[in-house]
């Protein structure tokens, strides 16, 4: 293993980059679960099966003269640097990416650390401008994104915060309580266009449908429409069909 660490690390060193796909950096991880080395826990945790606990790592391994050291920011054997930043309680080297540890979410987190606040309700960092300006859920990052259904709170990826309080890494409909990602409004009245240049067959012309809408929980009865039915209330298309299609004769 350690061989084919040596070989992976003078791979990357050769096509100028230090570390792995994830991070950055001038050293691999001594696993404390296996002893195995491991550019990142990410690598590891890819590799074998069981997690690596990245506050139980002691030891690190230089790329550059393959001394085995505790876990600290420069070799103590040639001087390399480990990391441009390197946080002692999780372990993490990395590029200088404005990186602080967060003592409430107990992990690290890209910043600059000027420019988010933690909401303790939420128990999440968030950007600055969210402050007062969000609904709040408790404790709504320690679940799994519900589209990619990775970890929300250690996830490298950004989440965004719905305006129901939710969060996801993508998507444009929370698919917890179906409510709209952002606002849609502009893509709303694209549709309103191609609804009125996409006629209906006869047969449909006069077909209505009831809805209920997503976004304002209204109920509307509307004309059916291949390409969405609008909610008479909010002028919505995130709508679902509530009941059956059915003409006006079987409304008289």
């Amino acid at each position: 293993m350690a061989a084919s660490a040596r070989e992976d690390g003078a791979r990357g060193q050769a096509q100028g980059r230090r570390g792995c796909e994830h991070y950055d950096r001038g050293c691999r991880l001594k696993a404390p679960c296996c002893d195995k080395l491991y550019s990142c826990r990410l690598c590891h945790d890819n590799s074998e099966d069981h997690l690596l606990d990245r506050f139980k790592v002691k030891e690190v391994q230089c790329i550059n003269c393959e001394k085995i050291q505790r876990a600290q920011q420069t070799c103590e054997e040639c001087s390399t640097l480990f990391g441009e930043y390197y946080c002692s309680m999780c372990h993490l080297f990395d590029k200088d990416k404005k990186q602080y540890h967060c003592e409430n979410c107990g992990i690290c987190r890209i910043g600059p650390k000027e420019d988010f606040f933690h909401c303790l309700k939420c128990n999440l960092c968030l950007t600055i401008n969210l402050q007062g300006k969000h609904k709040c859920i408790e404790n709504v990052s320690r679940q799994n994104c519900p589209i990619c259904l990775e970890d929300i709170h250690t996830s490298r990826i950004v989440a965004h915060v719905l305006p129901c309080g939710h969060l996801l890494h993508r998507g444009y409909r929370c698919p917890l309580c179906m409510h709209s990602a952002f606002d849609m409004t502009r893509y709303w009245r694209q549709l309103d266009d191609e609804v009125a240049h996409t006629p209906m067959p006869s047969e449909y012309q006069n077909m209505t449908v009831d809805i209920l809408c997503n976004d304002c929980n209204g109920k509307s009865t509307v004309q059916f429409h291949i390409l969405g039915m609008k909610c008479n209330i909010c002028e919505s298309y995130n709508t679902a069909q509530s009941g059956g299609c059915r003409t006006s004769v079987d409304q008289q």
